[in-house]
């Protein structure tokens, strides 16, 4: 479990945006999954995803990193932000659209 760890941890500080979903952002394979994506797609920034479909490690080991539940899970700056519910609600009051414009701009 520690290599698992060791390798979100890394992929989330080596990118500004990335989304631990069911599929990718160009085939969510599940509604929640499917409604971030949208979101980063309305906000025109660059994201990458990673498939916890495709390797159960990466799927059990997400949770523990996050220490949060459910799928998907989006990060942005190295930081947890959460799942969809939270995603939708810090897209609709414009938290989000702050959050990632900082995001970007540290580029």
């Amino acid at each position: 479990m520690t290599d698992i760890l060791t390798k979100i941890e890394n992929e989330v500080k080596a990118n500004k945006i990335i989304i631990y979903m069911k599929g990718d952002k160009n085939a969510p394979q599940c509604g929640f999954s499917a409604a971030v994506v949208d979101i980063f797609k309305l906000l025109d920034v660059p994201f990458e995803t990673r498939d916890i479909l495709q390797d159960n490690e990466l799927r059990e080991g997400i949770k523990k990193y996050s220490n949060w539940p459910t799928i998907p899970q989006i990060f942005i700056n190295g930081k947890f932000i959460g799942g969809c519910d939270i995603t939708r609600e810090l897209y609709q009051t414009g938290e989000l659209q702050k959050i990632v414009k900082e995001s970007v701009k540290a580029q």
